[in-house]
């Protein structure tokens, strides 16, 4: 089973100082900055994704790439821009998530392929239209028209994607796009998209599905499985059912949950092979929003805040496990937590986090590097380290599956 990382430019400083929380003035994103291949002793994904929509921009406005990155990866192909190790694949995408709303995709077949042929890509998926909706009884007369359509229009798509591939004789590997709304309706395009010749199939829109429901659809799309087929699942991830999905045909999937879950989750922050933690949150006096907007308003004192800040940071970077120091750092947490009125605490689970310190135990490099600094909820530069260190977990759950392909109740 391989997992593929989706790009959104996602990069930290080797060079930040976290004392002072700033870079060193020299600092060059691109040229400096580091991806998580670069920073972990090995790769924690066997590939990335690359959307068309985040390089190149989408009709909701511009991607993720100034003009001149998006002009570097043209000149010098994804593999040469990533920095990438030999063993991990490049895998293009449409990014149909960007056009959702549109009628039809902005783009044409013709024009996703000159993306994944100029930047080089090792394989690219055909241009689809996400069905969002699930309908697991009804056929084609009794859905949604709209959805209907969008099926058939991703596979007219698919269709014109994979002559391309011919007519140019690219060495994109070709990987077409089935939409669905229904176990039927998947393994109908699963199936029409085998007799035009692919032999590697994303399915798109399964993303607000039940893990009950994907199965489901996988079961059915199993019946009309070539033993040539790959299939590639966009956007999931689901350790826990990774057995059971790859007994049925899934041989590859991406996901950004396990990065994301670091500063995006309410307590999933660090992540373990037993559990996951709730990071220890120590806003920046200057970085924070909230905190700004009260200092402002008179309501948060500055000179308060910045002393309970560094007396938290203090504690922290100071805790050596005794039950004492434990103490100290929650009740500067605490102080901190006041200081900054906060709505909801945290230092239950806090406790628990300093109790546990997983950090001191996690062989990656970056825990290793960075200390108590990566359980800190506090800027990009750790909580993207945070991120990394939770694919790195990701990557040993994934080596651990040991599933057979037709073999789902094993």
């Amino acid at each position: 089973m391989k997992f593929y990382f989706p790009d959104s430019q996602d990069l930290v400083s080797p060079t930040y100082d976290f004392m002072r929380d700033e870079y060193v003035a020299h600092r060059v994103r691109q040229r400096d900055d580091r991806y998580a291949h670069e920073v972990l002793e090995s790769a924690p994904y066997h590939g990335i994704l690359v959307s068309k929509s985040i390089v190149d921009g989408s009709i909701n406005g511009a991607g993720k790439y100034s003009a001149a990155q998006r002009a570097r990866i043209y000149r010098m192909g994804v593999r040469r821009f990533f920095r990438l190790p030999d063993a991990v694949e490049t895998l293009g995408d449409n990014g149909a998530f960007n056009y959702v709303d549109e009628e039809v995709p902005p783009v044409t077949a013709e024009q996703t392929l000159d993306f994944y042929d100029e930047c080089g890509f090792d394989a690219g998926i055909s241009t689809d239209h996400i069905i969002f909706g699930y309908e697991p009884g009804a056929g084609e007369s009794e859905v949604d028209s709209q959805w209907a359509e969008r099926r058939r229009l991703t596979l007219r798509l698919a269709e014109q994607f994979i002559n391309a591939t011919r007519e140019r004789r690219t060495s994109v590997r070709p990987v077409g796009a089935a939409q669905g709304w229904s176990p039927a309706s998947f393994a109908d395009s699963v199936h029409a998209l085998q007799d035009m010749g692919y032999e590697r199939i994303a399915l798109g829109g399964m993303v607000p599905l039940k893990t009950a429901q994907i199965l489901a659809c996988l079961t059915q799309i199993f019946d009309v499985l070539k033993p040539e087929t790959e299939l590639h699942l966009l956007g999931i991830t689901r350790v826990d059912s990774m057995d059971k999905f790859a007994a049925l045909g899934v041989t590859s999937f991406d996901s950004t949950s396990a990065f994301r879950q670091a500063f995006m989750d309410d307590r999933n922050n660090y992540h373990t092979r037993e559990r996951a933690y709730v990071a220890i949150r120590v806003p920046q006096v200057d970085g924070n929003p909230t905190l700004k907007r009260a200092i402002l308003a008179g309501s948060v004192s500055q000179r308060e805040a910045m002393g309970a800040e560094r007396e938290a940071l203090t504690a922290l970077r100071s805790y050596d496990g005794s039950t004492a120091s434990r103490i100290g750092c929650l009740d500067a947490l605490g102080a901190y937590e006041s200081v900054c009125q906060t709505k909801k605490s945290y230092l239950t689970a806090y406790e628990e986090t300093l109790e546990a310190a997983p950090w001191t135990r996690c062989a990656c490099n970056l825990c290793q590097q960075h200390g108590v600094e990566i359980a800190i909820f506090r800027g990009t530069e750790r909580n993207k380290r945070r991120g990394f260190h939770n694919m790195s977990v990701l990557a040993q759950q994934m080596s651990a599956l040991k599933p057979t392909r037709g073999d789902a109740d094993g």
